[in-house]
Formats: structure tokens, sequence, C-alpha cells
């Protein structure tokens, strides 16, 4: 009998081996082939842009090497016959998942004038980019659950497929009411792919290596950050605004394509879904109605005002409501015990306050250009192009380290204590002082560079396995969240400054004159006389400035989250800690 085991387990091991050889023969190549394709024709035409090179040095490693690494088998996969995906073909399909979820974010800014004198509606123009945040800091959380219990490529291909039809919808709407639904269901597609993108990291890549990999990803919101203006103003400027949302369904198209032929062989739930349908209503309602609030406050009216009082009541209610009964829930859509983990909690007040300066100053930014200095869209877009490059570096920079040393802290902390002062350096540089302002925000992006992954990977790296979906759908929505209260308040205090000055009767009776753009400090501008107008850009520019001051001392309560961060370790590189 003994000698006939090693036969049996030999010929058995030899057929296992063959099924699977077989299977990656007749379903690897093809998407390999097709994937390898897509890759270089996208590659190339992004590298020819004279500054995406330094931004992109991962991007190009990746598509350059010549061999291809696959993950290894989950302990207990679900599909045994199926092979395990490639790191080169999912990571693209997720970071142009990244990219155009972040691209949205960013390339509407500069048109909104544009949409604004063609509706001759500016009672909701605020709400074209509201709209899309609120609905994807909403989303993130529910895709977050459910990848971890349907499996992440269902959830990815909807989100997917949602973002691009409701694109197609923007670029056809005939109102501002339709713009502004069809940005909504926009913003429930990107958070579908924002969120479950970097799921699929935490489930296939060990925890010592995803700092390099969050930092690829960081190259995407790059990328999407120096795109999504330049796109928006020479499109609005050459073409139509409408083609700010057009250009989304090749790549939208592309992507889904991409993602359906290599996203094989990730884990699925084996366990019977669980969907806690009232804790899902309770959060949307609560987070709807909060981001409403802080979104009414940055359109100018008063937090005492009646409706502002009553979403803000009502968040109150429903989010109280929400975690009393997560608490109870068998299977919680956002389980109670991660907010007792001191490191994770932590990590998503860093990345909170590091959203909330990144995107606020990606709006306002190209708003100071234009009304300071008189240049057109374009050209404003054009100066983000410092910050948008300083994201790449700082993500890479601090994945490479993180991976190197083991720890995540000393690079979030290195870039919280950077922030501030690079904040306050832009406050006090003059706008025409084109080349001093370009080192500080250059300086500012890498502050937010070396945070945005190192903080992901904090949370992941702090929570049991089986949370890691839920967890970085959580990361995401602090980080969403960030965004929209950062953009809202700093609205706010832009026109609460603006408020008592000379400026305010030149802005209200510029708002109904013909031809408004819809741009309250460039109407008022416009509809001030020659002599005056240089004083108003005066009064502008130190407007600017108190805001940035504010923008740094916020900055302060991420450097305090940093501060008390456990200095913990990497999983897997206790090695190098020692």
């Amino acid at each position: 009998m003994s000698s006939r085991k090693p036969t049996a387990s030999a010929s058995a091991l030899r057929r296992a081996s063959w099924s699977i050889s077989s299977t990656h023969r007749r379903g690897a190549r093809p998407s390999q082939k097709i994937t390898s394709g897509f890759l270089t024709k996208l590659s190339s035409s992004l590298l020819s842009y004279p500054a995406f090179p330094q931004a992109l040095p991962c991007l190009r490693a990746l598509l350059e090497g010549s061999a291809v690494t696959r993950l290894n088998q989950p302990a207990q996969p679900a599909q045994p016959t199926q092979p395990a995906p490639a790191v080169r073909s999912v990571l693209a399909a997720l970071m142009l998942a990244i990219f155009l979820g972040a691209l949205d974010q960013t390339i509407v800014a500069v048109s909104m004038p544009a949409i604004s004198a063609q509706f001759h509606d500016v009672n909701l123009l605020a709400w074209v980019i509201s709209g899309y945040m609120v609905a994807m800091t909403v989303a993130v959380p529910i895709y977050g659950k459910l990848g971890d219990l349907y499996g992440r490529r269902p959830m990815m291909l909807i989100g997917m497929g949602v973002f691009t039809l409701a694109s197609l919808f923007c670029g056809m709407a005939q109102s501002m009411e339709q713009l502004v639904l069809a940005r909504i269901l926009q913003g429930i597609g990107a958070g579908g792919m924002i969120s479950v993108s970097q799921a699929i990291i935490g489930d296939i890549i060990p925890p010592r290596e995803r700092g390099r990999y969050q930092g690829y990803f960081s190259s995407m919101y790059a990328v999407a950050s120096v795109a999504g203006p330049v796109l928006g103003g020479y499109m609005t400027e050459y073409l139509s605004w409408r083609w700010v949302f057009l250009i989304n369904l090749p790549l939208g198209a592309g992507a889904w394509y991409v993602a359906h032929r290599t996203l094989v062989g990730l884990p699925v739930p084996q366990r019977k879904p669980i969907i806690d349908y009232l804790g899902t209503v309770l959060m949307i309602i609560g987070l709807t109605a909060l981001l409403l609030g802080i979104t009414e406050i940055g359109q100018g009216h008063h937090w005492r005002d009646e409706q502002v009082l009553g979403l803000l009541a009502c968040a109150l209610v429903a989010l109280t409501a929400f975690v009393w009964h997560e608490r109870r829930a068998r299977e919680p859509l956002l389980p109670m015990h991660l907010f007792a983990n001191r490191s994770a909690v932590l990590c998503w007040c860093t990345i909170f306050f590091t959203s909330f300066q990144a995107i606020s100053l990606t709006v306002l930014m190209p708003l100071r250009y234009q009304t300071v200095t008189g240049s057109g869209a374009d050209s404003a877009a054009l100066h983000l192009l410092p910050l948008a490059m300083g994201l790449p570096m700082g993500a890479y920079f601090a994945g490479r380290m993180t991976s190197v040393t083991g720890r995540y802290k000393p690079m979030i902390l290195t870039g919280a204590c950077l922030s501030p002062l690079a904040i306050l350096g832009m406050a006090y540089s003059a706008p025409q002082a084109v080349a001093l302002t370009a080192v500080f925000m250059l300086l500012c992006g890498i502050a937010a560079g070396m945070q945005f992954p190192t903080s992901l990977v904090g949370t992941q790296n702090s929570v049991e396995q089986r949370d890691i979906g839920v967890a970085t759908s959580t990361t995401n929505l602090f980080r969403s969240l960030g965004g929209a209260v950062g953009v809202a308040c700093m609205s706010a205090l832009l026109l609460a400054l603006l408020q008592d000055s000379s400026f305010a009767h030149l802005a209200s009776g510029a708002l109904g004159a013909e031809g408004s753009s819809g741009n309250v400090l460039l109407d008022g501008l416009n509809a001030a006389p020659g002599p005056a107008q240089d004083a108003l850009r005066g009064e502008l520019a130190v407007t600017f400035r108190h805001l940035l001051m504010v923008s740094a001392a916020v900055s302060l309560l991420g450097l305090a989250a940093a501060i008390a961060m456990p200095n913990r370790v990497l999983r897997g590189r206790e090695d190098k800690a020692k």
C-alpha cells in the first residue's frame, strides 16, 4: 500500500497541473494579448506629454517590463480551475478606473461658466460638482460592502458601466436639471470604481508591497489632476463643454473591456449574502442630508437658515439611528468595531484633512488665477501642473520608503508637516510670481502624495483580512467626504469674506446681467469699469490669501492626527523594523 501512494499522488498532481495549465492556455493569453496592445497605445500617448514622464516612472516600468508576475492563488479559491490574474493586467484595469473617477472631479470646474451661460441658470450650477461628489461619497461604502458579499469583479463592472452611461447622459443634457441628475448617476458609478479598485489591491497584494502599488494609484490621481483642468479648459475654449463628458465614452468603454478580460481569478465569497437594507437606507439619508447641508452653506446660505438646519437635523437623526442599528445588525454595512481601532481612525482623520486641502485647492486655485491675473480658463488650468505633478512624486517616494522600512507613520508625518508650510508659502506668494508659486504648489502636491497611499496602507494593515473591503471603502468614504467638505467650507468662507466688501455690490448686479457666466467673481470684475478692476483684483488677492491661511490652519489638524498615530510595523516586514 505504501508503495502505491506516491504514484497515486504524483498522478493526481500531474492531472491537476495539466488542468490548470490548459485552463491558463485557453483563458489567460488572449486577455494578456489584448491588454498589452491596448496599454501600449495608451502609454505611448500619455508619455508623449512633456511633463508626464516625471509623474509616471512606475507606469512606464510596468508597461516596459518583459516578465509577467502572477499572483499567488488564494488559500481557498472559489474557482480553482480559473487562472490567477496577472499583476500588470489587473493593475492596468484598476488604474484606468481610478483615472476616470478622479478625472471627473477636476475636468468640469473650468467649464462651469460656459455651462451656466448656455442654460441661463446659476441656481443649480454648484450642483454640477457637488452632486457628483455627494453621490460618489454615499456610494463608496455601499460598493465596498457589496464587493465583500458578491465579489469585486461584478461590482467593478457595474460601476464602470453606470459611469460611462451617465457620461453620455451628461453630454446630451438639455437643461441644468438633466445635467445635475446625470452627474449624480455618474458619481454613483465613480464611487464603485474607486472603492472596489483599492479593495482589490488589498485582496491580492501582501501588506509589505501595498505602499508601492498604492503609489501607482496616486499617479493616476495626479494624471487626472493634470489632464482634467487642461482638457476641460481647452475643450470648453475650442470645442464645447459637452466634450468634457463625452470624452469619457471611449475611455469608459475601453476600461470596461480591459476589466472584463483581466479581472478573472479573483476570490468569490462562498457565504450567503446578507444585505443590511435598513442600514443602507439610513446611511444614504444621513450622508446625503449632511452633504446637502454643507453644500448649502458653501453656496452662501447661513447655517441658521431653516433649510440648512433641517438638513443638518435630518443628518444627525439618520446617522444616530444608523450607528444604533449597525451595533445590532447581523451583517452590518459599516462594522462599528472598526472605530475602536485607533490606528485606522487616525489614518481616516489624516486622509480626511489631506483630501480637504487637495480637492479644495484644485477647485479654488484656478479661480484665483482667473480673477487676480485675468488669465483664461485654459491658462489657469495649466497653473495646476506643479500641484498635480507633486502628487505622484510624493506617492512614489512614500510607497517605496514604506516598503523598504516596513513603517508607514514616518511618511505620513513628513507629509503632514510639509503641508501647512507649503500652503502658507502659496498664501504669501503673489499669483503673478509664477515660478515661486509653482515651487510651493509642487511641495503641497508632494505632501498630499506622501499621505494618501500610506494612510490607506496603514488602514489595511491595522484591520483583519476579513475587514479589508469595508475598511478600504471607509477610507475612501473619508477621502471623498473630506473633498466635499473642503470645497463647501472654502466656498462658504470665500463668500463670507466678500460679503461686506465693495466687491459684493458689483457681483450682485452682475448676476442678473445679460451674458452672465454664473461665476460671481468673474462677472463682478467684468461689471466694473476699467480703472476699478485693478482695485478689485487687489481685494481678491487679499481674500484668497486669507483663504489659504485658513486652509493651512486646518491642515494642522491632520498633523495632530499623524503625531498621535501609533508607529506600527507592516505585517511581513518585522525584519526591516528591527
